[in-house]
């Protein structure tokens, strides 16, 4: 399991540690990795329409393939949602 964001190396480390995450997160501070995934969408900020990640998860078989997607995720059940998806 890998988490990637556009946040830097350090508050990715500071993010792990608060919640004790058990896998690798990787900085996409370019965005390269959101661009070709599709998940830079239009937003709503304060009424203000701007461009960012929508936050999905990605199941990703043995083969490399893009097995289930899994969009506008909420943290609370996602963890139970993907453990579904894998049996």
């Amino acid at each position: 399991m890998l988490g990637i964001s556009p946040d830097t190396p350090k508050a990715q480390k500071s993010f792990k540690e608060k919640f004790n995450l058990p896998f690798a997160l990787l900085a996409d501070s370019e965005k390269k990795v959101a661009n070709k995934y599709g998940v830079i969408k239009e937003k709503n900020m304060y009424g203000k329409k701007v461009m960012g990640i929508a936050r999905t998860s990605f199941l990703i078989g043995p083969d490399g393939k893009i097995a289930k997607v899994f969009e506008n995720v909420k943290p609370d059940g996602h963890a139970e949602e993907v453990l579904a998806a894998l049996k």
